[in-house]
């Protein structure tokens, strides 16, 4: 008996929570230190709440929802803000409803048969092979952006669909090509949307900021450089699960395709109506969320929709509702303390000193970018911050401002650090096939694979298209 226990190996400290006593740490050193000049102390709080909220949402030590309340409470306890109602402001934000709506569109396509109807399809065209269908799905996200142009709707159906294609082939929950499947949908499924100025709140705010541009100027300088993020994207997730790819699927038989049932034609009809009034936002200008409520509501509808409220209730992802406006809370009081306007000063306030150097200013920027978009985790509060200061710099350096403010875009645009810094992350997330921990190690690659993007294809392609980086 001694010598078992003498020869018994010591208990292993979870990483997780070695992480997270970390972070701990540095957060609550952060609110005790003086503050720094030209902080607010509310806005030294706010960053001392918003790094402990990304140590809980990167090391899921708790689940992420039950994260996203404690935020809400930090910032209402330690007087980050004057009111509760302000810190229960991302729950007022639309996109937290536009979220549930698209996760009921996804749990129709399932419950219909058009997930496994457009599975089969899939299947059969990539005759069972692994890269075929990791390539056929690359290939469909710029074309179901037309169609689709939020990356959060096509997320929402499409991990059901795919969820369906791994389960007929029998490829399993954690196998590398499930993982490589739900990554692509995760981050690169996002990169389609950008490249379109009605592909979402990215793309429509950074245009105003920059100062407005139409349809197609936006489609000519975004579209070489979002295609090549998406092929370096897909090339980093195949270099990562390049086992996937040669593991055996299970061949499925190929049937007839049966006539589409009247649940399947309701779905087609109601998903449609409201992609319709989504590429027509531009004459009826309503908020994205409205047509999807419209949709959400239409298929809860009884004889018109396809799913019942006790369906709805007991399938949908609630953590994602709880994290989405949990996070646009903690944005806005970044903002609002001028915590995120502080930290963004103080990474580029050197920027001029450099400004014989265009390519150093460039690096700085995009440096810049990184931790600003990790701290913060509405992609809209980070393209509030840094596109003017961006420009700003630009302008007193002698670069062109437009130049500098669609370059950090591009930099937070690309990457995501954890699940609550995007809606279509949240979707595929909460189905269990990634941890935040293989997302935050994807979103440090594509962070590299921006700058690249950026500096090698982008600033040479928009000086040939008339955005040169230098203005003479």
């Amino acid at each position: 008996m001694e010598d078992s226990a003498r020869t018994e190996a010591p208990k292993r400290v979870d990483p997780a929570l070695l992480i997270m006593g970390i972070v701990l740490v540095l957060a609550i050193t952060l609110m005790l230190l003086p503050t720094p000049a030209g902080l607010s102390r509310a806005g030294q709080k706010v960053l001392g709440i918003a790094i402990i909220a990304i140590g809980l949402w990167g090391t899921e030590v708790l689940p992420v929802g039950v994260t996203g309340i404690l935020v809400v409470i930090a910032l209402m306890v330690s007087g980050s803000v004057s009111t509760y109602q302000e810190a229960l402001i991302g729950f007022a934000k639309p996109v937290a409803y536009f979220l549930i709506a698209v996760l009921t569109i996804g749990l129709a396509v399932q419950k219909s048969g058009l997930a496994e109807r457009s599975a089969r399809v899939f299947l059969r065209y990539s005759r069972a092979r692994p890269l075929a269908l990791f390539a056929q799905m690359l290939a469909a996200f710029p074309l179901l952006t037309l169609l689709l142009p939020s990356a959060t709707t096509r997320s929402g159906i499409l991990v059901h669909v795919y969820e369906q294609v791994l389960i007929l082939s029998k490829v399993p929950p954690e196998a590398p090509l499930s993982k490589a499947i739900m990554m692509a949908l995760n981050s690169v499924n996002r990169l389609a949307s950008t490249a379109i100025l009605t592909g979402g709140i990215t793309p429509v705010l950074s245009a105003a900021l920059v100062g407005g541009m139409y349809w197609s100027r936006w489609l000519v300088l975004m579209l070489v450089p979002y295609l090549a993020l998406l092929v370096l994207g897909s090339l980093l997730i195949y270099a990562l699960y390049h086992r996937g790819f040669k593991q055996r699927m299970e061949a499925v038989p190929v049937a007839d395709p049966k006539p589409f049932s009247k649940m399947e034609i309701r779905t087609i009809i109601i998903t449609l109506g409201a992609s319709v009034l989504w590429l027509t936002d531009s004459f009826h200008h309503l908020d994205p969320s409205l047509p999807a409520l419209l949709a959400w509501a239409l298929l809860l509808t009884p004889k018109i929709g396809v799913l019942t409220w006790k369906e709805f209730e007991r399938n949908l992802g609630w953590s994602n509702f709880f994290v989405i406006a949990s996070s646009m809370s903690l944005a806005h009081a970044l903002i609002k303390s001028g915590a995120g306007l502080w930290l963004a000063n103080s990474i580029v306030n050197q920027v001029p000193a450099l400004s014989q150097y265009p390519l150093l200013v460039v690096m700085v920027l995009l440096c810049a970018a990184a931790p600003i978009r990790l701290l913060i985790p509405n992609i809209t509060g980070f393209l509030a911050i840094t596109i003017p200061i961006a420009m700003s710099i630009g302008t007193s350096t002698g670069l062109n401002p437009i130049v500098c403010g669609l370059l950090v875009m591009i930099a937070g645009d690309a990457v995501l650090y954890y699940p609550a810094q995007s809606a279509s992350s949240l979707v595929v997330y909460e189905r269990g096939h990634l941890t935040a921990a293989e997302i935050f190690r994807f979103g440090l690659l594509m962070t590299l694979a921006a700058f690249i993007v950026v500096v090698v294809v982008a600033i040479p392609y928009w000086s040939i298209v008339g955005e040169a980086l230098v203005v003479k």
